[in-house]
């Protein structure tokens, strides 16, 4: 079947075999200032070389947020070209009678770390991605929770700080505005950081420029004073977080993934410590967090395990695309 991840950064495709084993992939950049049908030709020319000679069966989509679920029209925040682009449609016609699924691509890498990653065999997880944003899923009861809108699980705008930062969302002092890439590497540079490892050339951080956030945890694994400060922040932010979440869910493992989740010691050690003081029910003390396994194919295996694991992380509910058949309603 066809796996596709859609970032502000690249597309990825894949064809994934029903195990979830990546058996063809590819990339390409995002265009930065492309218009809607830009970014649908981009898409497409990728497809045409992931599917040539390919039987595809169903269509599993990851993308960021905001869109319309289980309908697929999608606005993600970091690409100005597509507002209600309705990207579950155009693939449901390139590839009519599979299924044809989408999620939140952070609930993807959830169901990825759950299927065949750090989180198999545990039935309520939380898997996290802390990267230029932090985004959530939700699994309970051995299946993905999608809330009124398919939002379950969004974890980045639990409030951490009440008077802290302006977050993108409108709000103040979210997870998100305090612990993501950016954010962290911003605290950093306030508070006179200035980088001493090499600047690291990848593609997935380029919008940082050259004070990246996993250079700023690079620093920190050597010292730094001030870098050690800022992931002890932004760990501290995610421990409290994580504590409310397993409180109100009943947790048994929460996998963080992105690349803020790099930094090692200095992020987890604040975590663990200031999870630790706040989950203090009997029941959240059992909860472990741990990195999750499946670096940057954890969204092209969440994609596909949409279709791939059957009705395990798909349940849209009623509306025009319900029946799961990847066809538009009449």
């Amino acid at each position: 079947m066809l796996a596709i991840d859609i970032g502000g950064t690249k597309f990825a495709a894949a064809i994934v075999a029903p195990d979830g084993e990546i058996h063809r992939a590819g990339r390409i950049a995002t265009p930065p200032t492309a218009d809607a049908d830009e970014l649908w030709h981009t898409l497409s020319s990728l497809i045409d070389h992931i599917c040539e000679g390919e039987s595809v069966s169903g269509v599993g989509i990851g993308c960021g947020g905001p869109m319309t679920w289980p309908g697929g029209e999608v606005s993600p925040l970091n690409m100005a070209g597509w507002r209600r682009f309705p990207l579950r449609a155009q693939l449901a016609v390139r590839f009519p009678g599979v299924p044809v699924r989408i999620h939140n691509d952070a609930i993807c890498v959830a169901v990825a770390e759950h299927w065949r990653g750090a989180g198999k065999g545990t039935r309520n997880m939380l898997g996290m991605v802390v990267s230029t944003g932090v985004g959530g899923g939700l699994i309970l009861g051995d299946r993905v929770i999608d809330g009124g809108t398919g939002n379950a699980g969004h974890i980045g705008h639990v409030i951490v700080e009440p008077e802290g930062p302006a977050c993108g969302c409108g709000g103040r002092g979210c997870l998100e505005a305090v612990a993501r890439g950016p954010a962290v590497a911003a605290w950093a540079l306030d508070h006179g950081w200035r980088p001493v490892t090499p600047e690291i050339h990848d593609d997935a951080y380029r919008e940082y420029g050259s004070a990246t956030a996993r250079r700023l945890a690079a620093d920190a694994l050597i010292g730094d004073e001030i870098a050690l400060a800022a992931m002890a922040r932004a760990g501290h932010a995610l421990g409290l977080a994580i504590a409310s979440a397993t409180h109100l869910c009943d947790l048994d493992l929460v996998t963080i993934g992105g690349g803020v989740s790099q930094a090692g010691a200095p992020l987890f050690g604040p975590l663990e410590v200031t999870l630790r003081e706040h989950a203090r029910m009997d029941f959240s003390r059992r909860l472990h967090v741990v990195p999750a396994a499946l670096g940057q194919d954890a969204g092209l295996v969440g994609a596909a395990a949409l279709v791939l694991a059957g009705d395990r992380y798909w349940s849209p509910g009623d509306g025009p695309w319900s029946s799961g058949d990847g066809s538009p309603g009449e």
